[in-house]
């Protein structure tokens, strides 16, 4: 049997939780822009909130991919 540092998969399971936390902090956003109860969506929650979100759930994944591993 192999030891479970010596597999073949290139991600351990720190970095899957920082890509599932990055998944859930997207999926929060798309809901926080939904919140927003003024028409089409121009309110605060629709313009400014949800999107940072979103932007911030993409780029946390992003970072804790392309990191060097030692």
């Amino acid at each position: 049997m192999e030891n479970s540092s010596n597999s073949n998969f290139p991600l351990d399971r720190k970095d899957i939780l920082i890509l599932i936390a990055g998944l859930c902090i997207m999926i929060i956003g798309f809901f926080v822009m939904t919140l927003d109860k003024e028409p089409f969506g121009f309110g605060f929650l629709g313009i400014t909130l949800g999107p940072i979100l979103v932007l911030i759930g993409l780029i946390i994944p992003i970072f804790s991919l392309f990191k060097i591993k030692k």
